[in-house]
């Protein structure tokens, strides 16, 4: 049976419903990225499932194209627009992410909008339990992910000009409507628990407010890691990052806890308990605690079981960008119900 690591590693030939005229995308590159010259090779990445994104190859220089999917497309999403200029703007600081060339919103190129940016090589972890690392080597990893997120939120998001990329304030009532709206356009079956989460979670939102820079997916394999040491070169993937709740964000990373590691011996792994990490987060971030951590999980849960009702919708429209987004489709209802079990842990 093929490792996840095996499953998103490397890349591949393109797939049909994928495809595009290459010479196109020469052309607007030899007039729009400095330095290139054609003809170009593309293969797609394995991993991914909402972006299409594809490794280009020209005069032993090498570049990654991430796009929109083809297709009917439910309102703001795949907005690579928002992914190009929130790197573009990230990389005048020292959160690492790669250097971008150019965004491409003319459709008649490759079908959709694209931009292309640097492609850097090194390590992508699939598996959170870093079979391959030794005890110290997982440690180290985990505490870069939780530096650089620190970092991330801590970054003045005005002084990078981005007053704009989301509305401060009211950050989990925006995002609770979002993902409730886009599993209701997606509703493929009837789900009790997420329609019980879409009426509870806007009700009970925890008091205080803050903003910042959101990834919206931070997790390991959204990360190139150094080929050698425990540090990240780029995080990638940001097509859901905004001006959002910081909590928010730490809270989706530590669902693995619960997820993936639930019965895994930490200690023996190297793998710092979720109290630790949490610490860790709190530390570097300058807080006391977190309260109401119940409600940032089930919110988290609930958000991540609307963007699997997505992909459901897009594996039924035949637009879906990874081989296994029929798999990531089955997590809806388990997850939604896990969702509202802490809920009624509460109660």
């Amino acid at each position: 049976m093929e490792s996840r690591q095996q499953k998103f590693s490397g890349t591949k030939e393109i797939s049909e419903q994928l495809r595009f005229d290459t010479n196109a995308l020469r052309d607007y590159m030899e007039d729009h990225v400095e330095g290139f010259s054609g003809p170009v090779e593309v293969r797609q990445f394995r991993g991914g499932q909402s972006c299409p994104t594809y490794l280009l190859e020209s005069a032993g220089r090498k570049y990654v194209l991430r796009r929109k999917p083809p297709g009917v497309l439910l309102p703001s999403a795949h907005a690579v627009d928002r992914e190009y200029r929130i790197i573009t703007a990230l990389g005048k600081t020292d959160v690492p992410v790669p250097a971008t060339y150019c965004l491409c919103t003319d459709e008649s190129v490759i079908g959709t909008w694209f931009y292309i940016m640097e492609c850097v090589e090194g390590r992508v972890f699939w598996d959170g339990t870093l079979p391959d690392l030794t005890k110290e080597e997982r440690g180290a990893v985990y505490d870069q992910m939780n530096e650089v997120l620190a970092r991330l939120h801590s970054v003045d998001y005005l002084a990078l000009g981005l007053e704009d990329f989301g509305k401060p304030g009211n950050y989990f009532a925006r995002q609770i409507h979002r993902w409730g709206k886009q599993y209701s356009l997606s509703e493929t079956e009837h789900i009790e628990a997420m329609n019980n989460l879409i009426e509870w979670l806007p009700s009970n939102i925890p008091e205080g407010d803050e903003s910042s820079i959101v990834h919206g997916d931070y997790r390991h394999d959204n990360m190139v890691f150094h080929p050698t040491e425990p540090r990240i070169l780029a995080l990638l993937d940001w097509e859901l990052s905004t001006i959002g709740h910081p909590l928010g964000d730490f809270s989706y990373q530590c669902m693995q806890w619960s997820r993936q590691f639930a019965g895994s011996d930490l200690s023996a792994l190297g793998i710092p308990t979720l109290d630790e990490y949490r610490d860790a987060y709190c530390r570097r971030t300058g807080r006391d605690e977190i309260k109401n951590w119940n409600f940032y999980m089930a919110y988290n849960l609930f958000r991540s079981a609307g963007i699997a009702q997505g992909i459901v919708g897009r594996v039924r429209d035949g637009t879906a960008a990874s081989a296994w987004a029929t798999e990531t489709a089955a997590s809806v209802r388990p997850t939604a119900e896990a969702a509202w079990a802490l809920v009624a842990a509460d109660a």
